[in-house]
């Protein structure tokens, strides 16, 4: 082997390493990740408040005076918020799911398929909860 093969200088090769949470505003996920992620969250999300809808469910179904009484306190503006971000998260699982279960199906795997079903997730979970908050606080 020749000397000048053998002492050619090598590349430095990228490190790659995990993200940091602090480097998380620095890296570009795309749209198909954010919606897996607000996926698990959303799932996350109402395995937390299920909890608290069946203690509320249980709790008007005993009587009449009981039943006006969680009605009185569902009109706080703050179970409001609560429950619309159930609302979402619902919305949003369920449409994601089914967006998951047609790429199960071998539909839509290219990328942009994949960038546009991700987008109408989006969209339409975001649209259906601006009109069940519109719903919720009384403009309809």
């Amino acid at each position: 082997m020749s000397e000048a093969v053998r002492e050619a200088p090598k590349k430095e090769r990228p490190e790659f390493r995990n993200i940091h949470v602090t480097e998380l505003s620095n890296y570009r996920m795309p749209l198909a990740a954010i919606v897996s992620i607000l996926h698990r969250i959303s799932g996350v999300g109402m395995f937390v408040l299920l909890p608290f809808v069946l203690y509320l469910l249980q709790n008007s179904l005993r009587s009449e005076i009981s039943f006006a009484y969680y009605e009185g306190f569902v009109t706080y503006p703050l179970v409001k918020l609560i429950i619309l971000g159930l609302a979402w998260s619902f919305l949003h699982h369920m449409l994601a799911g089914i967006r998951h279960l047609v790429m199960d199906l071998h539909i839509g795997l290219d990328k942009d398929s994949a960038r546009k079903s991700s987008a109408t997730v989006l969209v339409i979970s975001l649209v259906l909860t601006v009109l069940i908050a519109l719903k919720l606080f009384g403009v309809f």
